[in-house]
């Protein structure tokens, strides 16, 4: 400060300040004028330095009146003519947040509703859709002079005509303080909130994410056009916004108004609406005129929007960030510019009110002025003391008589007294400038509230961060290793797995909606598998709605993963095709007990069926539904620990397609629908018998399975190697076995064991007891080497060579060499029995016929689900009735007395099976395919037949 009227009166404002940080001191209404009106201007601008100063400490202000109000002549703002007039254009500008000095705020920017709503109904006011509805008309009473309302007829049709105003002003005023309105109105950012929590849920859940992102922008775009360009409409819940509460309640307002009913509820909206709706047009009446109404009902509304957005104890604790009050600042105020009219409005308003604001007004006033202002409560604030007294002293000593006298100066019998005016003569004395080297600028002691440091953006952010943070960590821990289509949507009975060439496969069961498609890259999805899943998911939430209680759960356990390379997801899904097919026939048929069904993934070539089945046994514990398990196709080292885990959980396994020979010798709840290897090796030994076997060389050529899991290929070398011993066959190689390693990983080894096979005199039978896949490399080397390529041969192989699907039309080898192999069907034979193609051609939309699934794998897994369904819907004596479901013990007792006809493979037929033990019955097809290419079936028998096969001669002689 450049003077020492300014510094002390600095002090003073300061210790306010400081007050005002601990408590809610009363904030006066500071008038500051000249003891002689030769230093005006030097009050004025004391006034302009003290603005500044509170600029450079942060505070919140405004200028109510600047340069352009009061220079010289009359202040006319916008036309305005009355001095209470110009009064309620100054506070009108006041609800601009940008003008309270917002760049230099600790905290974001003040808010006006209060304020803005009077302005709003003010505007509608003079409109000029309004005119002719204020005309006056004569009242009910000709004789009563006083009350010129229009009648009753008239005032209806006034009151709808400022609802229409106001609704196509949205509430809001027409020229909006700094003229332009927000990005989107307060309803509008209701409705964005909305859309983007609903494209957010979306976005969790299982929606992919083009579809739901332009649907929620479609959205947000309609509405905002409906809220903006549509007329005639109230912002969404008005009468619950806190304006409209106040502006209600409010004592000032309700005292003077018609009696309406004041209260607005939630659940009431309409009559809410009615009450908003009369208050406004009672309250649109008393703005039209020109008296003192007007202007306390504005200097009402900014008091409480200020008191409000200094209120402590609201949910950003706003009031202890803002530490410092805000301040209006009146620069030269006189009659002709509305200022002393102000000022007359804040202290009657505040006398009138209960409540304290923070508001600290500054005000220079012309000496000559000053009488204007009448008596303020200081009754004697001349320099009624010797003049040693320091102006410093007696600005504390008149604040303090202010306030002591601020409850008997607002009594109704000081009819004179401006109650909350403090007046502050300056002597010309102390308006005189100092030398810079003692100008002085106080400031009050502050330190950054503990608010402010607790509950900001910043330390939200931080907070948000670490619980971001420690929610990722603690998501990863649970959940981390688990797969989902969402960010919600985490299945807990998968796991997420590395598999050969580090992609990630899901290994689990998929439960409440969860689907294994779509889990990798989309170009590597298991073909089909997206669609099945999709179609197996309607027809289980078709059961879950119209049949609960009365359903039975099966899971199917295969491998489901995608694989560049191999068979394995082909064998998966066309075995779920099955399974999905018995599913909707079942359901189909007016059973009263339905079959839900449930896909559980055993990764690549089931490499992760341990995990899988773990999964299986978690789920079932949870689900009492679940009643077993078919699948379980490919025999490996881990078979025997899977079914171990499932007998475990008590579930059953009926698999369609695995051929082990001792499981069924080891678990009493195993049932497989396939020959097993020992007896798939007797029957290739009815061929062997006719291929001069004795004296003649022979090998078993088996894939190296050391290293693997792999145990099919080591049971059907260990049954074909004794099936050429009992045929008396001469065995070559060590022991009559002949390793190859997989054709990816080591071709040279397969070419050496090819290169012993071709050497002369070397062996003309070959029991093959490997892999489909790598039948397609062993042809190329026969085909290229020496001796092989025109010595007539014969290999023997067992069923997985099935799973390459119709071999009628050659395989692939040298022109000499027969393919004999097994099949696990006899489709030809049971074709005309069973309506399992009719069902194919209805439900998976194909042409169905015997060679669609010359493979076996939909056919049986098909018919193992009918097995199993039936065990677990028809129980046995007393619960033969099949009205309702079966318990898994039940359900596995069941399966020993299970007999069921006209299947897609045959007749199912589990009562011929040993305890412990093998059972007969299984449907077999020994194909024959020459060098020619066309395969000629030498004997087969559907499932549930127990003959022996009488197979045709084969016509060839090996090394003739």
């Amino acid at each position: 400060m450049s003077t020492l009227a300014g510094i002390d009166v600095q002090q003073q404002l300061e210790t306010l300040i400081q007050s005002f940080q601990t408590g809610d001191p009363p904030m006066p209404v500071v008038v500051l004028h000249a003891e002689d009106t030769d230093a005006d201007d030097r009050v004025t601008a004391l006034v302009d330095e003290l603005r500044e100063g509170q600029r450079h400490h942060g505070t919140r202000h405004a200028v109510a009146l600047d340069a352009s109000a009061v220079g010289g002549g009359p202040a006319r703002p916008d036309g305005v003519g009355s001095p209470t007039e110009r009064a309620v254009h100054l506070v009108r500008h006041l609800g601009d947040p940008r003008g309270w000095g917002e760049r230099s705020a600790s905290y974001r920017r003040y808010s006006f509703p209060r304020l803005n709503l009077v302005r709003a109904i003010h505007d509608a006011v003079e409109a000029p859709e309004m005119r002719t509805h204020w005309s006056p008309e004569p009242a009910d009473d000709p004789s009563d002079t006083l009350d010129r309302r229009p009648g009753p007829v008239a005032r209806a049709g006034a009151q709808q005509q400022l609802l229409r105003v106001l609704a196509k002003q949205h509430w809001r005023p027409r020229r909006p303080s700094g003229g332009r309105y927000q990005l989107l109105p307060p309803a509008m950012q209701q409705i964005v909130l909305t859309s983007m929590l609903g494209g957010l849920t979306a976005l969790l859940t299982r929606a992919e994410w083009f579809v739901f992102v332009p649907a929620s922008l479609a959205l947000v775009v309609v509405l905002l056009a409906m809220l903006n360009q549509v007329p005639g409409r109230a912002p969404l819940l008005l009468w619950l916004r806190r304006e409209s509460r106040w502006f209600l309640t409010t004592t000032f307002l309700r005292a003077g108004m018609r009696q309406q009913p004041t209260d607005v509820r939630l659940l009431h909206p309409v009559r809410s609406w009615r009450t908003i709706a009369a208050r406004a047009f009672d309250v649109a009446e008393e703005l039209r005129g020109s008296g003192e109404f007007p202007l306390r009902l504005y200097v009402l509304a900014l008091l409480e929007d200020l008191r409000d957005n200094h209120r402590r104890w609201s949910w950003d604790l706003r009031g202890f960030k803002r530490n410092r009050p805000p301040m209006l600042f009146l620069r030269g105020i006189g009659n002709e510019n509305g200022g002393i009219e102000l000022i007359k409005a804040v202290s009657d308003v505040r006398s009138r009110r209960s409540e304290i604001d923070p508001l600290l007004i500054v005000a220079g006033v012309a000496a000559a002025d000053v009488p204007r202002l009448e008596r303020s409560i200081v009754r004697h604030t001349g320099s009624d003391r010797e003049d040693s007294e320091r102006l410093r002293r007696r600005l504390s000593r008149w604040y303090v008589e202010w306030a002591g006298n601020l409850r008997s100066g607002q009594s109704p019998s000081q009819e004179q007294t401006l109650p909350w005016v403090l007046k502050i003569p300056l002597p010309a004395r102390d308006l005189s400038e100092l030398r810079e080297h003692e100008w002085r600028c106080m400031k009050a002691r502050s330190r950054l509230p503990v608010a402010r440091a607790l509950w900001s953006v910043y330390s939200l952010t931080a907070s948000m961060a670490l619980l971001g943070a420690t929610g990722t960590t603690w998501y990863d821990d649970r959940y981390g290793d688990h797969c989902s289509n969402g960010l919600l949507s985490v299945n807990q009975y998968t796991a997420r797995k590395e598999k050969a060439g580090g992609e990630i496969e899901c290994i689990g069961i998929a439960t409440d909606g969860f689907r294994f498609s779509g889990q990798g890259p989309k170009s590597k999805d298991t073909p089909g598998l997206k669609q099945l899943e999709k179609d197996i998911g309607a027809a289980n939430a078709e059961v879950l709605k119209n049949h609960r209680g009365h359903y039975v759960t099966i899971v199917y356990a295969g491998p489901l993963s995608p694989d560049d390379e191999g068979t394995s997801p082909v064998k998966g899904v066309e075995e779920l095709k099955g399974v999905y097919l018995a599913q909707r026939v079942i359901n189909s048929v007016g059973t009263p007990v339905k079959l839900r069904v449930l896909a559980a993934n055993g990764g690549v070539d089931l490499q992760g069926q341990v995990d899988m089945a773990g999964h299986i046994a978690d789920y079932a514990a949870t689900d009492p539904t679940v009643v077993g398990v078919v699948g379980l196709g490919r025999d490996l080292e881990s078979s025997d620990t899977v079914v171990a885990k499932l007998r475990d959980a008590g579930l059953p396994v009926v698999s369609g397609t695995n051929s082990a020979t001792y499981l069924p010798e080891r678990y009493m709840h195993w049932f497989s629908l396939a020959a097993t290897d020992e007896w798939q090796a007797e029957q290739l030994g009815r061929i062997a018998d006719q291929l001069d076997g004795t004296g003649k060389k022979a090998v078993v050529l088996v894939r190296n399975t050391d290293d693997t899991d792999d145990k099919y290929t080591r049971e059907q070398a260990k049954y074909g190697l004794a099936m050429l011993k009992k045929k008396d066959f001469q065995l070559a190689g060590q022991g009559g076995l002949l390793k190859y390693d997989l054709p990816e990983r080591d071709d040279l080894r397969m070419r050496d064991s090819v290169d012993e096979i071709c050497v002369k005199d070397g062996p003309s039978v070959i029991y093959f007891a490997g892999r489909v896949e790598d039948l397609q490399r062993l042809a190329e080397l026969l085909n290229n080497t020496h001796n092989c390529s025109e010595r007539a041969m014969a290999i023997l192989t067992g069923d997985d060579l099935s799973k390459g699907g119709n071999m009628d039309h050659g395989h692939g080898l040298a022109s000499k060499v027969t393919l004999y192999t097994v099949g696990l069907t006899a489709l030809d034979e049971s074709k005309d029995s069973t309506r399992f193609y009719a069902a194919a051609k209805k439900y998976l939309r194909i042409d169905a016929t015997p060679d669609s699934f010359a493979s076996g794998q939909t056919p049986l897994s098909h018919d193992a689900t009918r097995a199993l369904f039936e065990a677990a819907s028809n129980g046995t004596g007393s619960d033969a009735s099949g009205e309702k479901p079966q318990t898994r013990a039940a359900t596995a007792a069941n399966l020993w007395q299970l007999r069921i006809a006209n299947q897609a493979t045959g007749d199912i037929d589990f009562t011929t099976a040993e305890p412990f033990g093998g059972r007969t019955g299984h449907s077999i097809r020994l194909t024959e395919i020459p060098d020619s290419g066309k395969a000629r079936r030498l004997c087969q028998r559907p499932a549930g037949v127990t003959d022996d096969l009488h197979c045709k001669k084969v016509d060839l002689s090996p090394g003739k």
